[in-house]
């Protein structure tokens, strides 16, 4: 059904590029589709099929971008799928339910979380967005942050092409490499996104520019809401974004043929009770399985996330939300599932309490996913005979041999004995939260490279003593 479905969206979306287009505001973005051959009236392009496919198949099947640390290196594509951080809450949520402003201190510590999870080889970007950063210079601030707290591979925010070519430059400072190395061995990922319905903005194009000018990884996003951006229909909702991405895959194609983008969908359905976004809903997990199901049919990578909640406070609601959109996309091969960890009430908010929860639902995930693994050793018949009916297991070699590694051992889910259950629950999320930061180190980083990457800030106009506060987390 889902390859039927795949051939019908396609079909549509082929129609709704030539005949109702996607407006590209910027005019570097019209020069280049008309120097291509794009029917373009004003500033809305028309597409045909044969226009969509020459394109799209240019773009490569598996892209990858690589971190301090060599052994963090994300390779993106097939049957890969990676965790990545949230992105974008303003807010964080206490672990009483009230919400204060974020700051660059809150940030720092989502990034050690993030740094302290074997599940995680890409960390960075805007895990919040930290309210004493000036808006100005802060994808390039929130950068240095990271690079200074992470040996993983990093992403980036979106700017104009003062400011990435800025991050550029600190990429390059950070791992000692010229724009020319860069360009064969990336160090950089970004996302830029579509404005639904059907537009592409001038900071995404600047953005997608400057990345694809140096072949560095982006993703291309389209996050449609059914019922207000896009039709009710969750299928009409997934041909209007995967028109909008498929359009902008193309573009990025003209302007630096082979260049490596990954398709991307946050999309998902509006609350028909309220018009709010329903980020926690089945129908926003069928647009993730579905954003890797168009993915596959154009033979390029995928994005979507994550572990996502409606939820206004960490309870039930949090959980069982979270746990279904984080499967549906791990589930359904997405290579790469942003928002996975600290998600709250539709991306208003972060928490570090839900963080801890959402990556004891990756560790539950995984698992499950992984099935069983069946053979001789697995099956151990000549024990099952020995012990017989009636017998008992625990004191057994094979239990000990295998009881770490078959079985998940959670770290804060409560089993046993049901006395002040909740109260251990919430006890075991505070500790290991404490655990993994108290744990945490900060990378090493040679003095020449630090004011290397002070140099390009300062450049800039950025004070020097904000810089040092920077420095001090």
């Amino acid at each position: 059904m889902s390859k039927e479905n795949v051939r019908k969206i396609h079909e549509a979306t082929m129609r709704i590029l030539s005949s109702t287009g996607v407006k590209f505001h910027h005019p570097d973005a019209v020069k280049v589709l008309k120097k291509n051959g794009i029917r373009v009236e004003g500033n809305i392009a028309y597409f045909t099929e044969d226009d969509i496919m020459k394109w799209v198949k240019k773009a490569p099947a598996y892209t990858g971008f690589k971190g301090a640390d060599p052994k963090y290196h994300a390779k993106i594509g097939g049957d890969l799928v990676l965790n990545a951080p949230a992105a974008g809450p303003t807010k964080i949520m206490e672990k009483d339910g009230t919400l204060r402003s974020a700051q660059i201190e809150d940030l720092v510590k989502m990034i050690k979380l993030y740094e302290q999870n074997d599940h995680y080889v890409i960390n960075g970007g805007l895990p919040c967005q930290p309210e004493n950063v000036p808006e100005e210079w802060s994808t390039l601030l929130l950068y240095y942050v990271a690079q200074r707290h992470s040996n993983k591979a990093l992403w980036c925010g979106c700017g104009n092409y003062e400011q990435m070519e800025a991050v550029v430059q600190m990429c390059c400072a950070r791992y000692g490499l010229t724009t020319e190395e860069l360009k064969e061995d990336p160090h950089l990922f970004a996302i830029v996104n579509t404005n639904t319905p059907l537009q592409f903005d001038i900071r995404m194009t600047e953005t997608l520019f400057t990345m694809l000018k140096y072949r560095q990884p982006v993703g291309i996003t389209a996050a449609s809401m059914a019922g207000t951006t896009a039709p009710i229909t969750l299928a009409g909702t997934v041909a209007l974004t995967n028109a909008e991405v498929i359009a902008v895959i193309a573009l990025s194609q003209m302007y630096a043929p082979g260049a490596p983008v990954i398709y991307g969908s946050q999309s998902t359905n509006a609350d028909m009770a309220t018009c709010a976004i329903a980020i926690g809903s089945p129908e926003g997990a069928l647009c993730y399985k579905y954003c890797a199901e168009m993915a596959r049919f154009y033979g390029v990578p995928s994005r979507a996330g994550g572990a996502l909640t409606d939820a206004k406070a960490l309870n039930a609601q949090a959980g069982f939300e979270s746990m279904l959109t984080y499967h549906a996309c791990h589930q359904n091969g997405v290579n790469m599932v942003f928002q996975s960890a600290g998600i709250m009430e539709s991306y208003l908010s972060a928490s570090f309490e839900k963080m801890i929860v959402d990556f004891e639902i990756i560790d539950a995930v995984n698992r499950y996913d992984r099935d069983l693994e069946v053979n001789e050793e697995t099956i151990p018949e000549a024990l099952i005979h020995e012990i017989g009916p009636g017998g008992q297991y625990l004191l057994e070699d094979h239990t000990f041999e295998y009881c770490k590694k078959e079985p998940m051992l959670p770290n804060i889910s409560v089993r046993g004995p049901k006395a002040e259950a909740e109260k251990v629950f919430d006890r075991n999320i505070e500790k290991w939260l404490n655990k993994m930061l108290d744990s945490y180190i900060q990378p090493e980083m040679d003095e020449a490279v630090v004011e290397a990457m002070h140099k390009i800030m300062l450049d800039k106009g950025i004070d020097i003593s904000y810089i040092h506060m920077l420095d001090q987390f």
